[in-house]
């Protein structure tokens, strides 16, 4: 869960419109602790004059992709653009492994404020579980669309801004962000390195989260997009990263 959920800061697509589309390529490299390089992640943001698809396909390595049974991972949002934020009309996670594939859609309903999920496993290509409900409250976020805003959503030093999210629903979709004033950037510089232009940590809610402290620390590209994150100290196993490679 630790794994997956710091993986999913990520992002491959394409939207076909009147509209020329811009595309931007942004490719990872995940470590964890004494486990080394635990899997890339490939991504794709496309945009065009209203609309957006993002698409994050992760590839698990080494020591993960036994401990996860040569998962693979594919994440998907699509939705449209109000002032230059990306705001999720759908999203879909995919989980596939040997014996195992576990498929969530989530569906916004902005005019009614309602996020119906729909929850999918199969065993062995058998359909085991086939769930549908409502979350317990409304946002225009998924976890793809809160990661890759962020160049746009959270601009002022030293403020804290509060998010809900689709598809952390363990945590009732929250996360707190924190944006540090200039003379709390040490710590910042000396985890994620000089040159961001913007540094950021994200506070984890999750009470499973088995670190000392329940912060992700970001450094943000001039882009817009995240350069490198750092979760600290994760009990047993050290840290994990991630970091742009493309």
């Amino acid at each position: 869960m630790i794994q997956r959920n710091f993986l999913l800061f990520l992002i491959v697509g394409f939207i076909t419109t009147q509209a020329v589309a811009t595309v931007d390529t942004i490719n990872y490299k995940a470590t964890f602790g004494i486990f080394g390089t635990v899997g890339k992640l490939y991504t794709k943001i496309t945009k065009n004059t209203n609309t957006y698809k993002i698409e994050t396909k992760i590839k698990v390595m080494g020591t993960a992709k036994l401990l996860l049974n040569g998962q693979k991972e594919t994440h998907i949002s699509k939705g449209h653009i109000v002032n230059g934020l990306m705001v999720s009309d759908s999203y879909i996670s995919i989980q596939k492994s040997k014996s195992k594939t576990i498929r969530k859609e989530y569906i916004f309903n902005h005019k009614t404020k309602v996020i119906t999920k729909v929850y999918k496993k199969w065993k062995n290509g058998k359909l085991v579980k086939n769930k549908t409900k409502n979350l317990k409250f409304y946002t225009k976020d998924d976890l793809l669309t809160l990661y890759f805003n962020l160049g746009k959503s959270v601009t002022t030093r030293g403020k804290k801004y509060n998010f809900r999210v689709a598809g952390l629903e363990k945590q009732n979709g929250k996360v707190q962000i924190t944006i540090p004033s200039k003379k709390q950037e040490a710590p910042y510089v000396k985890d994620l390195g000089k040159g961001a232009s913007l540094y950021a940590k994200a506070f984890i809610y999750q009470k499973n989260f088995r670190k000392k402290k329940g912060d992700i620390l970001i450094s943000l590209a001039s882009d817009g997009y995240i350069q490198k994150s750092v979760i600290k100290d994760i009990l047993l196993y050290g840290d994990a990263k991630i970091e742009r490679i493309k």
